[in-house]
């Protein structure tokens, strides 16, 4: 594998333009010359953003990004693996890697540079799914621009975006009057494996949302929309390495195999749908390619 660079390439703060993709590929900000994502099964270090899929959505301070792959014009005519580019910014989402987001001049015209390339800072990958568009699979990326880069993303003469807006990042461990009822009701074992962490204040457990909060997914903040999992179970889930199927038992992903049945208790029911959202949109398998 390339050996990667992740965060900031020295001499070029956000903000520095491109005349070309030869230029942006010489600074190393981003540097294929054509693919959109520089990236590979152990990460993604840049993006470029600029219209070339339909799909893509731009919000200035975060990103809807569409994968690479099975793309003739504007139709989406092959289903996109998790692989190259795709699988690098998912493994991104795992680690916390930061991305170079850039900007080209086919993009969203509210955020995007009339003419060349603007390197535009630092984001993080806080959520990945798959979705389908005629008939295909894309794989789809949510990007959160990192805090306290004060970059102005608009041209000048073009609308100001609105002000920064709180997000909501899919794996947070969260305190809310929910989760901990939640929690409680398991005893803080994980629904998985039962593992109940003991520490010095109390056992501990992480509240996972089944379908996410926040855009584009728009789960609610509910007890039948939450799980009590261990840390590592937590993590397999939000990533789709784990998911649970009709019946409440749970697979594992990378071998197609049954893991148990979901642990269930009378006082927490949990909504089908949500499950079943899940499901569709993040879990994974050998057969969609690696």
């Amino acid at each position: 594998m390339p050996e990667r660079t992740y965060g900031e390439i020295d001499g070029f703060p956000p903000g520095s333009t491109f005349t070309s993709r030869e230029d942006l590929a010489a600074t190393g900000v981003h540097r294929p010359l054509q693919a959109g994502i520089c990236g590979g099964r152990d990460g993604a270090e840049s993006i470029v953003v600029s219209g070339g899929y339909p799909d893509d959505e731009d919000f200035g301070d975060e990103l809807i990004y569409t994968g690479q792959g099975g793309l003739k014009g504007r139709k989406q005519v092959k289903d996109q693996e998790l692989k190259s580019g795709n699988i690098g910014l998912a493994r991104s989402a795992i680690e916390g890697y930061p991305v170079r987001v850039i900007r080209g001049e086919g993009g969203d015209t509210s955020y995007s540079p009339a003419k060349g390339l603007r390197y535009d800072g630092l984001y993080r990958v806080v959520d990945f799914w798959h979705e389908t568009r005629n008939r295909r699979r894309i794989w789809r990326f949510r990007l959160v621009a990192e805090d306290e880069q004060g970059l102005d993303r608009t041209e000048p003469g073009r609308p100001t975006p609105t002000a920064r807006r709180a997000t909501t990042i899919q794996r947070i461990v969260r305190s809310t009057a929910k989760a901990q009822r939640v929690k409680l009701i398991h005893r803080h074992q994980c629904q998985v494996c039962d593992l109940a962490i003991s520490t010095p204040t109390g056992d501990y457990a992480e509240a996972a949302h089944i379908k996410a909060l926040g855009k584009p997914h728009n789960g609610p903040d509910e007890e039948s929309n939450i799980l009590c999992l261990c840390p590592n179970h937590h993590v397999m889930f939000d990533a789709g390495a784990i998911y649970i199927d009709e019946v409440w038992m749970v697979w594992d992903s990378a071998n197609d195999q049954p893991i148990r049945e979901l642990r269930r208790h009378g006082r927490h029911k949990i909504n089908r749908t949500y499950v079943e959202y899940h499901r569709k949109h993040h879990a994974l398998s050998r057969a969609q390619g690696a």
